[in-house]
Parts: C-alpha cells; structure tokens; sequence
C-alpha cells in the first residue's frame, strides 16, 4: 500500500513537472521568436520562421536608429518617463487610499468603496472623449503629463492593494503607533509601506508593463515625433509605405521595446520573494 501511494506521488509530481514545463515553452517560445526574427532580414523573413539566427542583428539596429521618422532613443525615454511615473503615483496613492478606506471608519466608507469599484468597471474608451477634450482645454496636448498624472486614481491596483492590508496589516499595529504619537503620514510611510512592500512590488511591475504597453491614450494626444512613445512608434513602423516596410526593423523595435520590462522586472522580482517574510506581525 505504502508503494503504491509512492508511485502515485511520483506519477503526480512528474505529470505537473511536464505541464509546467510545457506552460514554461509556451512563455518562452514566443520570446525566441522575436529574437531570432530580429536577426533576419525582412527577405529571410518573409520565407518563414527558422530556429537558426540571422546574421543582420546589427544591421537591424542601425536601419532603426538612423530611421529619421522613428526616433527611438527620444521614444525610449517617452516610454520610461511615463511608464515609471504611473508605477510610483498608482503605486503609492492606491496604497494611500486602500490605507484611508481600511484603517478609518466613517460615515461614507462603503459607499466610497463601491464607488471606486464601479470606476474599475468603466472602460477607458468611454471617457476618452472627454479626457481628450479635458486634456485640450488645459493645453496638455502634446505633453507626457496626462499620460502619467490619471495613475493616481488606479482602481484595480487600490482593490488589490486593499485586500493585501486586509490579510497582512493589523489594525493593532497602526493603533500602536498613534499611542506613541506617530502622525498619520508618518505611521503611512514607516510602518504601513515597508509591510506594503511585496504587493506594491507586484503592481509596480504590473503598472509599468500595463503604461509601457499602452497605445490608445498616447495616440490621442501626442502627435509630436519627439513626444512619441515606444507603442506609437512600432505602429507608425508598421503601418510605413509597402514599398518601405521593413519587417527586421519591426522585430528589432519591439525586442528594443520589451528590455526595459524584464529590467524592472528583475529588479522588483526579489521585493516580491523578500516579502514573504515582510510584516509578519501574529494578532
């Protein structure tokens, strides 16, 4: 009986170490294929996919830095810029209002917090209209400012964010510190953030990605080149003149697109395993 549960065991773990690596190919593969496409010229390209690299990386990389009409460099700076800036205002100010919803008890408290979920389950395309003509009479067109300054009102990550304090924030510990007369903002920043570690880590990587990966908003209010993010300018690449289009380029910028997002994810990946062990504080 013993062997046989044994084998079970065996049999189970060895059938979910093949789906998981099965899951782990799926992931990666897409990834290979952008590398190895960026390698290629838009001629190799266009006969199909190959496992083995092309030898036109470096050409790839010059035709998309001497584009005149894709300036790459101003777009990665565009991108990080915006992108970083909505990670920390919808990183910080989501915790600061799930901190205000959860530690104080008031009159409108529920009803604050439905509101805030029915914000969540409005589609950005019904507002646009009007952020664009917002956005219009306060002269922003055309500036990274209203790409950025919404993240402060991030339902999604302030629901997430709100669930975590309930699991792993004791109101004990808050109450502790206003007895020994630690103001609110510095009982916010000392205590609550360090135990808000792990899940701002994980919605910090996840706001990024989602802002770095953004194309609706942009295109509506930046027209400038110089203003351009990566997204706006990998559509413009392929929606260049037929006789113009470049698909090796195309490759390129998105592999040039996507290095920024596994940096900050492995710099916000260990924040996430270091946090276990974070605000382990027993009731």
């Amino acid at each position: 009986m013993k062997e046989s549960n044994e084998r079970s065991g065996l049999g189970f773990t060895i059938f979910v170490h093949v789906v998981l690596i099965f899951l782990a190919f799926l992931c990666l593969f897409f990834f290979y294929i952008l590398l190895i496409n960026s390698t290629r010229n838009h001629a190799m390209i266009q006969k199909g996919f190959s496992f083995i690299p092309g030898k036109s990386f470096m050409i790839n990389l010059k035709n998309v830095l001497a584009d005149a009409n894709i300036p790459v460099v101003s777009g990665i700076k565009n991108s990080l810029i915006v992108s970083g800036c909505s990670a920390a205002l919808a990183t910080y100010f989501s915790a600061m209002t799930a901190y205000g919803i959860y530690a104080y008890d008031f009159k409108m408290k529920k009803p604050a917090f439905i509101f805030i979920m029915l914000i969540l389950s409005m589609p950005t395309q019904v507002s646009a209209l009007g952020f664009v003509q917002l956005v219009t009479k306060m002269n922003m067109i055309n500036t990274l400012w209203p790409l950025f300054l919404p993240s402060i009102a991030a339902p999604a990550v302030f629901y997430f964010m709100y669930s975590y304090m309930q699991s792993s924030l004791p109101l004990e510990l808050v109450e502790a510190a206003r007895m020994d007369g630690c103001g609110e903002f510095r009982t916010f920043n000392r205590i609550v953030l360090p135990i808000m570690k792990p899940a701002m880590a994980v919605q910090a990587i996840f706001s990024f990605v989602t802002s770095w990966n953004t194309y609706f908003i942009p295109a509506l209010v930046i027209s400038q080149n110089k203003k351009k993010t990566l997204p706006i300018l990998i559509a413009s690449l392929r929606s260049a003149d037929f006789l113009k289009f470049d698909m090796g380029k195309v490759y390129m910028l998105i592999t040039i697109a996507i290095v920024p997002i596994i940096i900050v994810y492995l710099i916000l990946s260990r924040y996430i395993v270091d946090g276990v062990t974070l605000g382990g504080v027993k009731e």
